[in-house]
């Protein structure tokens, strides 16, 4: 009787413990950090809520002020576009289950297979998928600034959603999704010095070549924006909005976010200096643009590995980053390109040289992190140039791919009435 009663105890205590004992081991597998998951929900929101404003002011202000109204329409429309292909099928190409290493698998279309955390952090898979959102609507909205003046919006809004699909997608999945640059070669590009500003450099100067330049560079050269000081402010918006996305990349709100906010921030202020100073001695006065050009250009040099390195070696990224800016920049108006706010000279030179200088300057003799197991400084080296002519080479074949699709239903520019303001102001922008 009593081993019965004592049998029917036990059997009781199992059945309440139960529920305990399993949700133990499913915390046990899965574990959510909430610190590190506020950090990055925080940084991905910071980051979504600067780069739209902050795109308008930084552009806007350096365009005439009728074609301020389109800019902003075409900005918001572009992000609104690139955030439900993000969701249905970009992020699944981009960071979905690894297979061969060239795209991601299906697992994650409509986010409908989701793991609990992403990867080795302790953030939920969800979070990452906001953080990433981000960097894909930076991408797609900066491309606006290859056809402001002249590009048509309904050639404009498809085509950014197409281009994220076909171009942007894969490139994040072979650089940072786990594809075969990042696992087979080792390439680091941890804050998208190549696959956001790189790519969209190169990018940016096929749509130029295609699009072809605006009326009034061509006749009588580019003058001017309406409000330097509005673009100098919008600048800072993306300045900040850049550091965000970047530092919510660590995963963690750890000692390498802090150092990848560091060096950013110490980057930017040298780029922004070198620039300032080199206008200076050039045109003998230095002049607000030269501020903001300077700043961008050393903080995209240096995202290519932030966290990886020292904030001495971070300025020097930054310096040697603006200096080629400047060198771009000077190389093509002598060339006649219509790049209109430096999409080609900051982000496409700013970006590709990081990536180069990730090699010497990771090391750990000037304080960085080093290398990863079986790297060095050469093997890394040819990683990352491999790396960069794989940009080139994708970004332009799929930018011209994509451009000429979308054309083939809506033209890519505006006819030259609207462009110039004869058609009066219902016809601007191509909005009709």
């Amino acid at each position: 009787m009593m081993a019965k009663t004592l049998f029917k105890t036990t059997a009781l205590l199992a059945l309440a413990l139960a529920p305990a004992m399993a949700h133990a081991q499913v915390d046990a597998v899965d574990v959510v950090d909430s610190g590190d998951t506020a950090f990055v929900l925080g940084t991905a929101l910071l980051g979504l809520a600067l780069i739209l404003p902050g795109l308008v002011l930084h552009y806007g202000g350096q365009l005439r002020l009728r074609d301020f109204t389109g800019l902003t329409m075409q900005i918001v429309a572009i992000a609104a576009a690139v955030s439900l292909l993000w969701v249905l099928v970009g992020y699944t190409l981009a960071f979905g289950t690894v297979n061969n290493g060239w795209l991601g698998s299906g697992n994650a279309w409509m986010l409908i297979d989701l793991a609990n955390v992403r990867g080795d952090s302790a953030v939920p898979e969800m979070a990452f998928v906001i953080l990433q959102l981000g960097f894909a609507v930076v991408a797609g909205t900066l491309l606006t600034g290859a056809w402001v003046e002249r590009g048509h919006f309904a050639w404009a809004v498809p085509f950014a959603g197409l281009w994220t699909v076909l171009v942007y997608a894969p490139l994040a999945h072979w650089l940072t999704g786990g594809g075969w640059l990042a696992a087979r070669l080792g390439t680091i590009d941890s804050g998208g010095a190549l696959m956001v500003h790189g790519c969209v450099g190169v990018s940016a100067l096929m749509i130029t070549l295609l699009i072809g330049r605006r009326v009034r560079f061509s006749s009588a050269g580019t003058s001017p924006g309406h409000a330097p000081a509005l673009a100098l402010a919008g600048t800072g918006m993306v300045w900040a909005a850049l550091m965000a996305l970047t530092a919510g990349a660590t995963l963690a709100a750890s000692d390498d976010a802090a150092t990848t906010l560091v060096n950013l921030q110490v980057a930017a202020a040298a780029g922004a200096l070198v620039w300032l100073v080199i206008d200076a001695v050039t045109v003998g006065k230095p002049r607000p643009p030269a501020l903001g050009s300077g700043a961008l250009a050393g903080l995209i040099a240096a995202s290519a590995a932030a966290g990886f390195y020292a904030p001495g070696a971070a300025m020097i990224a930054g310096m040697i980053g603006a200096v080629a800016a400047y060198i771009a920049a000077r190389v093509i108006r002598t060339s006649a390109i219509d790049d209109p706010v430096g999409l080609v000279s900051i982000h496409g030179a700013a970006g590709i040289t990081g990536a180069l200088l990730v090699a010497p300057l990771i090391a750990g003799k000037l304080g960085g992190a080093g290398y990863a197991a079986g790297m060095g400084p050469v093997r890394q080296s040819v990683a990352q140039a491999v790396a960069v002519a794989v940009v080139l080479d994708w970004s332009a074949i799929g930018t011209v791919i994509a451009a000429l699709m979308v054309a083939t239903v809506v033209p890519m520019r505006v006819p030259e009435a609207e462009e110039t303001g004869e058609a009066g102001l219902e016809g601007r922008a191509g909005l009709d």
